[in-house]
């Protein structure tokens, strides 16, 4: 046998090996889409909990994709539920995580269908929690949908029609175009800060800890809650709405999200609030569909004393 053919043996071999090895790769990764396909959530999380522990599987964003969707499905669920109290948020930094790549956004795009179907399953919770009385629960789950699901499209999704306003004459004065300019400046300080389910301070914020903060500033105490700070606003029409004053959102099973107008009357409508998926950020409503869609009112806790 020449050097040459034992040379060619050596790199087909080296090559059959290596083709297999990923072969088999490629099939342990399809069968996480199988068994959660089939609802075997818990064998999708065991699974991908395996192959995250490998250093082999580091190219993959496959298992953190089907461990976030398993978590997603367990939640609530049983016993399960009860005894893993975070699984809501840590579904919520994997699929964040996933997203936050190129190479992830492939995965995601390729499997949008489970996306789309697990927000559908989500918004259907959602309701469920609110009509059981787990509010804390509901609006968890809300701030995740408006944060993490905002870019995945509907499926059958139905959103609440805009409650009619019957507004005072809007009042104004230099003391209360002042503080609405001061609301703005401070609330733009914390541009860049970490979304955190219940977080209240500089250290995380969700949407509504986030306008209980910038207003607590200026010893304005609103309701911890989105819904009741929407209960207790002074409603405006939208096209009186300006810097300072909130916009509420509604996903179909109430109010589940917050900002504050940092936009000039008769401007594009922009907020600045905290996005479960990037933290404190500046968004132009108007360039956004899924922020136009749901839409539910304004309100203000600013007065012209």
């Amino acid at each position: 046998m020449t050097f040459q053919t034992i040379r060619s043996a050596f790199f087909f071999t080296i090559y059959i090996s290596i083709t297999s090895f990923s072969f088999g790769q490629i099939k342990v990764l399809d069968k996480l889409e199988v068994l959660y396909d089939q609802g075997h959530y818990k064998m999708v999380l065991n699974r991908a909990n395996r192959l995250l522990d490998q250093p082999d599987y580091d190219f993959s964003y496959k298992p953190s994709f089907y461990k976030s969707l398993a978590l997603f499905q367990l939640a609530d669920k049983g016993l399960w539920g009860l005894m893993n109290k975070d699984a809501y948020q840590e579904a919520r930094g994997l699929l964040v995580t996933v997203a936050s790549s190129p190479e992830g956004m492939k995965v995601f795009n390729t499997h949008l269908n489970h996306v789309v179907q697990l927000k559908r399953d989500l918004v259907a919770r959602s309701l469920s929690l609110k009509a059981s009385g787990n509010i804390e629960k509901f609006d968890e789950l809300s701030q995740i949908l408006i944060g993490v699901f905002d870019k995945v499209p509907d499926m059958d999704e139905k959103f609440a029609p805009r409650p009619t306003v019957e507004e005072a004459p809007i009042k104004e004065n230099a003391k209360s175009k002042t503080l609405r300019e001061e609301v703005v400046s401070y609330a733009k300080t914390q541009l860049g800060v970490p979304y955190k389910w219940a977080g209240t301070n500089s250290e995380g914020f969700d949407c509504s800890g986030f306008t209980t903060f910038v207003m607590k500033r200026f010893d304005v105490d609103i309701d911890r809650r989105a819904e009741e700070q929407y209960n207790k606003s002074t409603k405006i029409k939208e096209k009186n709405a300006q810097k300072g004053d909130f916009v509420f959102f509604n996903n179909g099973s109430g109010i589940s999200h917050v900002g504050i107008i940092v936009s000039e009357k008769g401007q594009p409508l922009t907020m600045i609030h905290s996005s479960s998926s990037k933290g404190i950020i500046i968004t132009n409503i108007e360039e956004s569909e899924y922020w136009l869609k749901r839409i539910y009112s304004f309100g203000t806790y600013i007065k012209a004393d």
